[in-house]
């Protein structure tokens, strides 16, 4: 909003003002007591009322004492009469007075003359009051002016003198953020610094005929760092940071988002040299012609501007454009050509040692026990993005806080991790004994399972108190950063998730809806293998769905049973559910042969609710149901010991007899 309309507004709000205020000093000093005729004439008779004003057929009068008024009345007389004359007012007066003294006798005077009044005034029955030319007028020209307004905003999307054509970057200068700030992506760094060290010293590439890349986009998982490291790079290199998202640029008004974009680049050349980050780019940078609307689409319009600034017909060497998406199958090829963003950085998840490294950085300003080990954190906290660490310490130091403490120790990291993971803990609902005992064998299925099958992960925990949606959880995390997953971890898994379903079948003898999330899990494992990793003889070699997000408008019309003759599907189908049957039939056996396992867990689950590693390996050696709640009934009584002693080991033994393995060797 530019100081013109600033002041118009002022302008209108002001007579708004006085208009308001005349109108409440004009009720205020102008209000009177409304009396009937004879009360009226009354008063006149008596010399009550001393000053009589008289308009047409509304009569006021006053009493007035010592030059002041002190009561004023008001009174509507008859319309058949004209008052327009001072014999006629007199007449009229008169006549009262002589009906009322009929009625009245001796109560009222025989004559009245106006002559006694100390003040008798009429109005101009042809001027009307001052109020009554003004207003008008004024409501005229306010509502003139607020149409004018109007009509100003809606015109100014072509015009350019409103605010709506303005960018709505934040610009920022002298960031504080360093790549020190960034932790767990030393490639991506490398990649960077080299724009930070044009910035510094472009004569240095210049000398050599180099042209550094005129945009940067930035790829990766939600959470990983993106708008950090656009940060880091505006911070490093000491430059403006001209911050805008994608969405920003779109309005209801036609062309507003293109003129935004010249607006913005038309800041970073008075600023040159400088970086402008655009985020979540994909919500203007999506594909043209994908039947999201015509060619007139509002973001298309943008989008080509966008495609002009970057490289058009003039030149923008000092402004380096960093943008940031998590969705760059959807991207316009224009977008991506070179000269345009024609460096792609792809920021993925942290490995171990990068979450190491984050997990002390978001530690500096939180006070951590002398014990706590990063390293082992970071071991089991696999497919944890930057930004979850980070919430993972704030809610570490949240239940240490809760808990009166002054650092924060192992105790509250795991029970951070988990609260991650699956949510608060709700121990406060009533669960029945009949739920317990079933969510108890569900929940030890799965830990029995996951224990026999050598390519599962090891068992962290296992709970039956409600967390999140889940009735139970059985946690397990991997202590690598496996990237490629084999055939029989695929399947121990599946076997794995089958577990709990398969307790309540052996024990229970009836099923319950409590296995719906795991049939879920399995079956789209077992698809994917089926119909994306080649992992069927049947099929062979052949790749018949793909793992991207389908876009709609592009590909939405391609998608029409994956592109394959019925009798394909009907295989997929079937080996899908072949893998699954057999994953079940294993499941079946590895518990049947494990049953006093079993059993023992469940009661332990449903004496102390939750068990950790140790227990869980004291199980599955042999140990009996008392054994070990006798020997957490001696830990309870000490205080709670580290979560991770148990996880820095490989894995946790797994229970397969040789002659078990043998034998499925034999019947495959």
């Amino acid at each position: 909003m530019n100081k013109k309309t600033k002041t118009i507004i002022w302008i209108i709000v002001a007579i708004f003002a006085i208009v308001l205020v005349g109108i409440l000093i004009s009720n205020i000093f102008g209000s009177a007591k409304t009396l009937t005729i004879p009360e009226f004439i009354g008063k006149l008779a008596s010399g009550e009322i001393n000053e009589l004003y008289v308009d047409a057929h509304k009569w006021t009068g006053y009493t007035v004492v010592d030059g002041r008024v002190t009561v004023a009345y008001t009174v509507t007389m008859p319309s058949i009469y004209d008052f327009s004359s001072f014999q006629a007012v007199e007449e009229y007066i008169n006549d009262c007075l002589k009906q009322l003294a009929q009625i009245n006798p001796g109560s009222y005077p025989e004559s009245f003359s106006l002559m006694m009044l100390s003040r008798f005034e009429m109005a101009d029955p042809n001027a009307g009051s001052v109020w009554s030319s003004f207003m008008p007028l004024l409501g005229v020209v306010l509502v003139s002016l607020m149409f004018w307004l109007i009509m100003r905003s809606a015109a100014g999307a072509g015009s350019g003198n409103m605010s709506i054509n303005k960018t709505k970057a934040h610009v920022q200068s002298n960031l504080k953020v360093r790549f020190s700030d960034v932790a767990g992506a030393e490639e991506e760094k490398e990649e960077l610094a080299e724009v930070v060290e044009f910035l510094k010293s472009p004569k240095k590439f210049a000398v050599l005929g180099a042209r550094i890349p005129s945009g940067v986009l930035l790829v990766g998982p939600p959470g990983t760092g993106k708008t950090l490291f656009a940060k880091a790079v505006a911070g490093e290199a000491g430059v403006p940071f001209f911050s805008v998202s994608g969405s920003d640029f779109v309005e209801m008004y036609v062309g507003v988002g293109a003129k935004r974009v010249r607006d913005l680049f038309d800041m970073a050349k008075k600023n040159q040299p400088c970086i402008i980050f655009i985020d979540e780019i994909d919500a203007v940078g999506r594909r043209r012609g994908a039947g999201l609307g015509g060619g007139h689409d509002e973001r298309e319009q943008t989008l080509n501007q966008i495609l002009v600034q970057m490289d058009g017909f003039e030149a923008n060497d000092g402004i380096i454009v960093i943008a940031a998406t998590n969705r760059e199958d959807i991207l316009d090829p224009a977008l991506l050509r070179p000269g345009r963003f024609d460096r792609r950085i792809n920021v993925n998840l942290p490995d171990v040692k990068g979450r190491e490294q984050i997990l002390k950085v978001h530690a500096r300003n939180k006070p951590m026990a002398t014990d706590v080990n990063f390293k082992t954190v970071a071991r089991i906290t696999a497919g944890f993005s930057g930004a979850e660490l980070a919430n993972l310490l704030n809610e570490a130091a949240i239940l240490a806080a809760r808990a009166g403490k002054k650092e924060i120790g192992n105790l509250e990291l795991y029970d951070g991790i988990n609260k991650v993971l699956m949510g608060p803990q709700k121990k406060s609902r009533v669960v029945t004994e009949s739920d317990k005992r079933c969510t108890a064998y569900h929940e030890a299925g799965h830990a029995v399972l996951a224990c026999l099958c050598k390519n599962c992960d090891p068992v962290h925990e296992v709970s039956i108190i409600p967390r999140g949606r889940a009735a139970g959880y059985t946690m397990t995390r991997p202590e690598t950063d496996d990237n490629d997953v084999s055939y029989n971890k695929l399947n121990d898994i599946i076997c794995m998730t089958l577990g709990g379903r398969v307790a309540e079948e052996l024990v229970i003898q009836d099923v319950t809806t409590g296995a719906s999330a795991d049939l879920q899990h399995v079956s789209n494992i077992a698809r994917r293998m089926v119909t994306q990793w080649g992992m069927s003889d049947k099929l062979g070699l052949v790749a018949y769905d793909s793992d991207q997000p389908v876009f709609m408008g592009m590909e939405y019309g391609n998608q029409s049973r994956g592109g394959y003759s019925q009798e394909t599907a009907a295989t997929i189908d079937s080996e899908i559910r072949r893998l699954i049957s057999e994953a079940h039939e294993r499941a079946i056996k590895l518990l049947k042969e494990n049953r006093s396992i079993l059993d023992n867990m469940s009661r332990v689950l449903v004496e102390k609710e939750t068990i950790y590693t140790e227990e869980v390996q004291m199980l599955m050696k042999g140990a009996d149901y008392k054994e070990v709640i006798a020997y957490m009934d001696e830990r309870d009584g000490a205080p709670r010991k580290n979560p991770f002693v148990n996880m820095t080991t490989p894995s946790s033994e797994h229970v397969v007899e040789e002659e078990t393995q043998e034998q499925d060797n034999k019947e495959e």
